[in-house]
């Protein structure tokens, strides 16, 4: 974990001179944003690629990198297999880079963050409590274990720009395209017109209210569910019986959501877009609440997970000026407590690289 606790230590301290240094944006002479000093932003996301990129360990790590050594990619190859975008960059590494499976898990590591690092820089305000989030919360822990599917949602999650804009058609082509490395981001197609409302509208309360009835009648659902995917590369899961998601889990979630409902208005004024951005983080607090009564659910929540990271950037400022500083404090110490709940007394994580040694 050494290692793991300097790359948190590194990435709030860049992420935060880069938003205290920050650069003014004007419009008519007047200041209307800011923008974080793009080299701190650089050398934050050359070290947690780094930190990711040259692990050896965690999660499915072991096995991505056996297939790459031991398969050889080719058209027919990638045809066969499932995530054809995932087999086509696995063939693009190992005919004209290397064979080395290490370039493969350093390779996935780049391009995940560098769609995350794009959407915290444009829709964040704090942006250091983005990234602290991102790591503290989970999402960078689960980035080394599934792959595919957090490269998927790195790609989606570029894709918010077009709900905000409006543009249905350039938004399901990401999509559509995130699916190819992992065929789960599908679901996000009908997402686009389920968000592109007033958030805590009556929209939301059905949506909350779906969610609590699946929870409450989840076997019915899951045998519905399951029989429709029998036939897919997912009908497996309808065995997956390792209990449900902690209850904990549900809190973080829910606590930022909590918030944003509380201060909608002001939130709205000081963040415009931000209806979209809370229905994203609320559709992932649906199914974190599913996924108590089956684990497997709370691999949906890649998908929606990155937009509480941004609804904490923004937070702080609904609070009075002289309460921010607390906030402030009190979110940095809850998320850090949970990290090292999650991590160290629960999962143990240990981090091993061949490049990385202390």
């Amino acid at each position: 974990m050494t290692l793991l606790w300097i790359n948190l230590f590194l990435i709030f301290s860049l992420t935060f001179f880069a938003r205290y240094f920050a650069s003014p944006v004007y419009a008519g002479g007047v200041v209307v944003d800011t923008r974080p000093v793009k080299f701190l932003m650089f050398a934050a996301f050359l070290i947690v690629t780094t930190i990711a990129g040259l692990r050896s360990n965690i999660g499915d790590t072991y096995f991505y990198m056996h297939s790459f050594e031991t398969s050889t990619y080719t058209w027919e190859f990638i045809q066969s297999q499932k995530d054809i975008g995932f087999g086509f960059l696995q063939l693009l590494l190992q005919n004209y880079v290397s064979t080395d499976p290490q370039v493969l898990i350093f390779t996935a590591a780049m391009v995940t963050y560098i769609f995350v690092f794009i959407v915290f820089y444009q829709y964040s305000r704090l942006i250091e409590l983005s990234f602290f989030v991102f790591i503290t919360s989970g999402w960078f822990l689960v980035s080394m274990n599934g792959i595919r599917q957090c490269l998927a949602a790195a790609i989606a999650f570029i894709a918010i720009r077009y709900i905000i804009k409006g543009n249905w058609v350039k938004y399901f082509l990401v999509i559509i395209i995130a699916s190819l490395f992992h065929q789960s981001a599908l679901i996000l197609l009908p997402i686009y017109f389920l968000v592109r409302v007033k958030a805590w509208s009556k929209a939301t309360v059905g949506i909350i209210t779906v969610a609590v009835i699946i929870a409450v009648g989840f076997e019915q659902f899951s045998s519905l569910l399951f029989s429709a995917i029998e036939d897919t590369q997912y009908g497996a899961y309808k065995d997956f019986a390792e209990g449900g998601a902690n209850i904990l889990r549900v809190l973080v979630d829910a606590a930022p959501l909590a918030v944003a409902y509380l201060g909608r208005d002001r939130l709205r004024d000081i963040f415009p877009n931000s209806d979209y951005i809370v229905n994203m983080a609320l559709l992932g607090l649906v199914f974190m609440v599913i996924a108590t009564q089956n684990w497997i659910f709370a691999r949906f929540t890649i998908y929606f997970s990155l937009y509480q990271a941004i609804i904490v950037s923004w937070i702080v400022l609904l609070f009075r000026e002289r309460d921010r500083k607390l906030i402030y404090s009190g979110i940095l110490i809850c998320y850090l407590a949970y990290y090292y709940y999650e991590n160290v007394i629960s999962l143990n994580i240990i981090y091993e690289s061949d490049f990385l040694v202390l």
